[in-house]
């Protein structure tokens, strides 16, 4: 996945602009892939048998999955980029995410979905707090 995404900034007539493109590609690649993770974790928990003790998971899922498509989406965009957005946006990617994986290790020992979202959630939070000292 990386590969697209940094062939892709290596076509943009502005490259990644004043960003540092490898922290760059990855949290892109990051964001995108927990996005998808919380999604499925929503959805996996959703046709869990205790689905009423998973409420507050699947909300935490869907909110994080729409903050990191969001995040992605904005990070692929090199034209015009404000750097305080980019910042107030990786702070809230990856508060959203430090969120979704500790609710998501709550469940862990019970659900492999969680703990794989989990898993997704403390890496693109890792990248976005990469890509934040970067900026520094």
């Amino acid at each position: 996945m990386t590969h697209h995404i940094s062939a892709m900034l290596d076509a943009h007539p502005q490259g990644a602009g004043t960003l540092e493109k490898d922290k760059l590609t990855e949290c892109i690649a990051a964001c995108f892939q927990c996005a998808q993770t919380c999604t499925a974790c929503a959805d996996a928990c959703l046709a869990e048998d205790m689905v009423a003790d998973l409420v507050a998971c699947i909300r935490m899922d869907l909110d994080c999955s729409d903050i990191c498509a969001a995040t992605g989406n904005i990070l692929s965009r090199q034209t015009g980029t404000d750097a305080d957005i980019i910042r107030a946006v990786l702070e809230a990617c990856r508060a959203a995410c430090a969120a979704c994986a500790q609710e998501c290790e709550r469940h862990a020992g019970m659900h492999e979905h969680c703990r794989i979202c989990a898993e997704a959630c403390r890496r693109c939070e890792a990248a976005c707090a990469a890509l934040l000292t970067s900026m520094a």
